[in-house]
Parts: C-alpha cells; sequence; structure tokens
C-alpha cells in the first residue's frame, strides 16, 4: 500500500498592476494548517495603486506564512508556501523559488487583473534627434490626432539641479567612476518624471541601491511644501479595510506613514503640479432646471432600476459633450516626441476620496455612451469605489477628469490635473442665491464650476469655449438633446 506524497509549493507575490514593484499585506484570510484550493482568495494587498484579493494557484494545506499583516513585499518574493498533494517527494520537486513560474496549471483561468506573464513586449520609441518642421502637421493614426508641434528655439529639458549637495548638507554617496547609480526601471522613471538626477540621490537600498523613497526625500528635501491634493467625492470605507495606523509621539503630535495609494497620489501631484503649467477659469452657472431635471429623472425611475441619479451625473454629461464640440482638449503631452497627442475615446475619471487615499477610476469611452447608459457606469464605478475594488485596470487611460468638491459643502477649488490629461473640472457645491432672472432678482440654484488645464496643450480660448458650453447645458439642459 502506497502512501500519497506532497511537494511544498510557494506563491509569489505578482505584479497586480502593470510595472509596480511592491505591495503591502493587508490581511491573510487563511493560516498555517488550513487548506486551499486553486482559485481561492488567500490575501488582500494594497499597492500604489488600489486594493487587490490575489488567489492561490493550486490546491492544498497552508504551511507557512512567510510575511506579516502591514508588511511591504515586493514582487516575485514568495509570501506563502502550501503543501500540495500528490507529484514528487520534496526533495525531487524544482526549487521552490521557481515553483509558480516553471510549473503553471493549464486549467487556471486567471481571476486576477494584471497576473501572469505579459502577452506582449514593450519597446521604448527613440527619442527624435531631429528638430520638427517649424509648422505644426496633424497626422491621423489609429483614430486619434497627432500634432507635431514646432520645438521653441531653444527648448530646455528638465535637468537635475547642478549643484545637487548645495541642497542637501549630506553629499550623495557617488557611484563608481563611469557606472550608473542603481536602481530599478520603476524608479528611474519615477526620477525622470520629477526631474531628479538619480546621481545626486543618497542611496539608501541594499548595495547602494535608489529607492523610491529616497527619491522622494530628495525631492522633499529640494522643493517647496507640496500643493495640497484635490478633494474629491468621499466613499465609504470598505469592510475590513487597514489604514495606516498613526503614531503619537512624546509631545502629542501624531505620524502617520506614508504609504500605498497615499504615497502614489503624493508623488503624481508633485510630478503634475511642476510638470504641467496649469491654469484654472471659473464661472458660475444657474442649475435651477438642471436640478429639476434630476428630480425629475429621480421620480420616474427611467434610466433605470437601481441607477444613480445625482447632479454628477448631468454635470459630467455635459462635459462630455462639451468635449465632443472641443475634442482638441482631450489631449496628452509627449515629451519625447514632442507631439500632442489628441484622443479618440474620452475616458472620463471619477476623483474618489477614500480612507486609503485618492483614488481616480474612469469610465472608459464614456463619450459613446447615451445618459442611461452613463448613469449605470457611474453608479458601478461609485459603488466599487465605496466597497475598496477598484482594479488597477480601471485606474489607467484616463483623458479627463471630474471632482465633485460640492459635496463637501465648498464652492470650488482650482485642482491639479491628473498625471497624463490635459483637463479636470471641479464642481462645487449647489446652494440658492439671489440671481437675475427674466429682468428680476429672484432667488436660484447655483453653482461654480472650475476648469484647470495644461496650458502647453489648452490655450484660454480653447478652454474658455470648454467651460463656457459646460456651463450653458447645465443652465439649459435641453441643449442636452439640440447638442448631441
Amino acid at each position: 500500500m502506497s502512501t500519497a506524497v506532497s511537494n511544498v509549493r510557494q506563491f509569489k507575490m505578482p505584479d497586480v498592476g502593470e510595472g509596480l514593484t511592491e505591495a503591502e499585506i493587508l490581511k491573510w484570510y487563511v493560516q498555517p494548517g488550513d487548506t486551499v484550493t486553486d482559485g481561492q482568495i488567500v490575501c488582500e494587498v494594497e499597492t500604489a495603486k488600489a486594493a487587490v484579493e490575489l488567489p492561490i494557484p493550486f490546491d492544498g494545506v497552508v504551511q507557512e506564512l512567510f510575511f506579516g499583516e502591514g508588511t511591504t513585499v515586493d514582487v516575485g518574493t514568495a509570501i506563502i508556501s502550501v503543501a500540495v498533494a500528490g507529484g514528487a517527494p520534496a526533495e525531487e520537486a524544482p526549487a521552490p523559488a521557481a515553483a509558480v513560474e516553471e510549473e503553471p496549471e493549464p486549467e487556471r483561468r486567471e481571476v486576477l487583473v494584471g497576473y501572469g506573464p505579459r502577452s506582449g513586449s514593450s519597446r521604448r520609441r527613440a527619442r527624435k534627434t531631429t528638430a520638427p518642421a517649424a509648422a505644426p502637421t496633424v497626422v491621423q493614426a489609429g483614430g486619434e490626432a497627432t500634432y507635431h508641434a514646432p520645438a521653441p528655439a531653444a527648448a530646455p529639458a528638465p535637468v537635475a539641479p547642478a549643484a545637487p549637495a548645495a541642497v542637501a548638507p549630506v553629499a550623495p554617496a557617488a557611484p563608481v567612476s563611469g557606472e550608473r547609480p542603481l536602481a530599478k526601471p520603476p524608479v528611474r522613471k519615477l526620477a525622470k518624471d520629477l526631474g531628479v538626477d538619480l546621481a545626486a540621490v543618497t542611496p539608501t537600498g541594499p548595495n547602494g541601491t535608489v529607492s523610491r523613497e529616497d527619491v522622494h526625500a530628495h525631492v522633499a528635501a529640494a522643493s517647496a511644501p507640496a500643493p495640497a491634493a484635490v478633494v474629491a467625492e468621499p466613499a465609504a470605507a470598505p469592510a475590513g479595510s487597514v489604514a495606516p495606523a498613526p503614531v503619537v509621539g512624546a509631545l502629542g503630535d501624531t505620524r502617520v506613514p506614508i504609504k500605498g495609494v497615499r504615497k502614489a497620489t503624493a508623488a503624481a501631484m508633485v510630478s503634475s503640479a511642476f510638470t504641467a503649467p496649469h491654469v484654472t477659469e471659473w464661472v458660475q452657472v444657474d442649475v435651477t432646471r438642471t436640478m429639476k431635471l434630476v428630480a425629475k429623472l429621480k421620480e420616474t425611475g427611467e434610466l433605470g432600476a437601481g441607477v444613480r441619479v445625482s447632479p454628477l451625473l448631468l454635470v459630467a454629461k455635459a462635459l462630455l459633450i462639451a468635449i465632443r464640440r472641443h475634442p482638441e482638449i482631450n489631449a496628452s503631452w509627449d515629451e519625447a516626441n514632442q507631439e500632442i497627442v489628441i484622443k479618440r475615446a474620452i475616458n472620463l475619471g471619477i476623483a474618489a476620496a477614500t480612507p486609503r487615499g485618492l483614488i481616480v477610476p474612469n469610465i472608459k469611452d464614456a463619450g459613446s455612451m447615451a445618459l442611461p447608459e452613463l448613469a449605470q457606469a457611474l453608479t458601478g464605478l461609485i459603488e466599487v469605489a465605496r466597497e475598496g475594488k477598484t482594479s488597477p485596470a480601471a485606474m489607467q487611460g484616463g483623458t479627463v477628469t471630474i471632482t465633485n468638491v460640492g459635496v463637501f459643502g465648498v464652492d470650488s477649488g482650482t485642482p491639479i490635473l491628473n498625471p497624463g490629461e490635459a483637463a479636470i473640472l471641479a464642481f462645487g457645491q449647489v446652494r440658492e442665491l439671489p440671481w437675475v432672472h427674466k429682468g428680476r432678482v429672484v432667488p436660484r440654484l447655483v453653482t461654480t464650476l472650475a476648469l484647470s488645464f495644461d496650458h502647453r496643450m489648452v490655450d484660454g480660448e480653447l478652454g474658455s469655449k470648454v467651460l463656457a458650453d459646460t456651463a450653458a447645458i447645465l443652465a439649459d439642459p435641453k441643449k442636452l438633446i439640440s447638442w448631441q
């Protein structure tokens, strides 16, 4: 009579978001001795983009949890070991460190966004060395229009400080002559985005490696205090959510660790504020008719059962129509190729404040949706954000954003652009104000809209037209039909 043998396999921290290098373990759902099955959720982790649940890719019994809750783990590091029944004995099995990659389960269904081997290879586009033509040209490719902008006579490229030693009192550890500073590719990209020379950063990682924290510390030491982050629509704390634990010092000061979503948001806001030249324009608008339409849609339920109808829905639709009338604002800046890329699809981001920090999930191709479709998509987006289940894919590829600061009882603000986008609209509170209507001063429901835009791509005329059209639709919602 033979006895079944088992081998121990290790499950490594996957890349749960494109290019992310680490994730924090928020909660374990299993303990040593528990039986697990293929596809079972074993833990929840938080990356710089979202909280994600990880499924185990095989059956067996949990042997060991290598890290506790609250620990940040590099991608590719084993986090749990499982004794798998059957197969070769442990001493004949492949090395545990390579078990996941060398023994894929052919019938396993991928259930995690961003998990598993990438299907294709990416290639970095070479920087152009010749100057563009004197006049801008337009090329249509793949449904997107590309403007080739003429380069300025002396276009200054982002360069590192000439004398980093003057910024910090401690001189950075200089690399060996002829060698580049040691850093992972995502860290190099972060340094490039922030205009930081890695040679000027003091490394604290293993073997003199520059980490993300080192880059952020260098920026903090060299820059003025970062501007306040955009206030966004609040989302309720998801069940079981784990926020960074505050630490109270001897003098009563509270220190909250900066990690995960909040850490990534801080870096993105600093990069956006000091890279894109922001311009903000304001307009007050009488939205009495729009508020009446919102009330009627709620009463009739004609947009669908369970669909959330709010003023934000009509603001979103008004902005989408305004962008359709002026598509040049739905664009991004390609620094490497000195091009303005006008996007075909309008991926509408909705800023949401969560216990873990600011996130901006977006509705893909929102510009092609009728009002009922947009209402359903917006309802789903908000519900998923409130549950803390927003996936990294839902926060990628946005082209324009709305932040609803009115829910906090403020009139408006000067929002910071979501990196890679050309415009963001702040929607303030709706309140009753004296207003001139049909020649008489009467109480009307009024709101304030503020549009921030990247002045490299959007000049004052274009920004003003988009803001004015959005306001005109909200003042007279019949234009939702006539301007379609």
